[in-house]
């Protein structure tokens, strides 16, 4: 899922539909989207801690890094039967492969940043952020 353009409101705007979103489905999420490196879009809804914050940071980490989502890259060392930790020698206090990170790409440039959710199931978190990724990029 890519985006043609993407500008500090397009953020604005696809923070709010996942927050949207996760209040219809009466659901407490934090969400970060990230730009270059930049946060462009932040909100902790009522009921979550900051320990969102953390897995914010850490699943979006491994999105950074391999350049797909997080869930991805869970299932894919499960498929290999082995630690993303040890496959990659990296501490579980700065990565967490668990669903719930999401690269955000421009066609014109790549991967430029993540979107992150966290506060669900790692399934739920990953579902959130295609499910807000379909309605914007189909509006």
């Amino acid at each position: 899922m890519q985006f043609e353009q993407f500008s500090h409101d397009t953020a604005l705007v696809l923070g709010q539909i996942l927050i949207d979103l996760a209040k219809k489905g009466r659901k407490s999420i934090a969400v970060q989207i990230s730009k270059n490196g930049q946060k462009l879009f932040y909100h902790a809804m009522d009921g979550t801690s900051p320990d969102q914050e953390h897995w914010i940071r850490r699943k979006s980490n491994v999105t950074a890094r391999h350049n797909h989502s997080s869930y991805y890259i869970r299932l894919y060392n499960e498929s290999k039967n082995r630690s993303y930790f040890e496959a990659f020698s990296v501490s579980p206090e700065e990565y967490a492969v668990h669903g719930g990170s999401f690269p955000l790409a421009v066609k014109s440039a790549g991967v430029i940043g993540t979107i992150t959710v966290s506060g669900l199931t790692q399934e739920e978190d990953h579902q959130l952020i295609v499910d807000g990724l379909k309605r914007i990029l189909h509006s």
